[in-house]
């Protein structure tokens, strides 16, 4: 792992994920939450942190049956085990504070849960002035179709390192040997911050990230999606 490029600019990479009870993100809610955070060393970069919880329910939710038979949680699980949303909120805004760039592979709807969690228990202006890169996006400039994580680790020949088990903290694992692959692969992330592709079929789905410039992306792009931007 080098990640020389993100680290002439950034003095720690926080990579996330989240298990959800829907895709709904003003509806729905966060039951796990999983980060680490990569601080360069003496000898490269390396894991300063990792974090893996559930997250209790607001009264009244539930953990609906296809998330738990994907997920593996339940609403039990959370009753039991889950931290308050509080505490968590709390939690995160120490492990992205400094000069933190934030990391996930589909930021978009990772960062559109994690600030209306923000909004209602914690401070969403923890989220302000940092930058984002979104790994999905790097991904379709680099390879066809499909795009899903398990697409990446096994393109990447990663199978049997990491798993993309729809467990934020096995995701956010995957995530981070992706990205260390990404790295090797061309040394231009640091192009992508704060720039994530959409299906121009569909458009941006929900609503876009103030901080966050969109671009159409297509299944087959014949340039990378930055390329544009380099010429202004």
């Amino acid at each position: 792992m080098n990640l020389q490029s993100l680290f002439s600019k950034y003095d720690r990479l926080v990579l996330f994920d989240t298990e959800t009870t829907g895709l709904q993100y003003s509806r729905d809610e966060i039951i796990e939450f999983a980060a680490i955070a990569v601080e360069p060393g003496p000898d490269g970069p390396r894991v300063v942190q990792e974090y893996d919880e559930l997250v209790s329910l607001s009264p009244g939710s539930f953990v609906p049956p296809k998330i738990t038979e994907l997920t593996g949680i339940s609403t039990e699980d959370l009753r039991q085990r889950g931290l308050p949303k509080t505490r968590v909120c709390r939690d995160i805004a120490q492990l992205i504070a400094g000069n933190t760039l934030l990391l996930a592979y589909n930021a978009h709807f990772d960062l559109s849960f994690l600030f209306y969690m923000l909004l209602r228990d914690g401070d969403p202006a923890i989220l302000k002035g940092k930058d984002k890169l979104d790994l999905l996006t790097v991904y379709k400039d680099r390879h066809p179709y499909p795009h899903r994580l398990a697409s990446a680790i096994e393109v990447y020949g990663l199978s049997g390192r990491v798993v993309n088990s729809h467990r934020a903290v096995d995701d956010v694992l995957a995530t981070l040997a992706v990205m260390e692959e990404m790295d090797r692969e061309r040394d231009d992330l640091l192009s992508y911050v704060n720039l994530f592709g959409y299906n121009p079929k569909y458009g941006v789905e929900g609503k876009p990230i103030g901080s966050v410039r969109y671009k159409p992306q297509p299944y087959d792009p014949v340039k990378p999606l930055y390329w544009e931007e380099s010429l202004c």
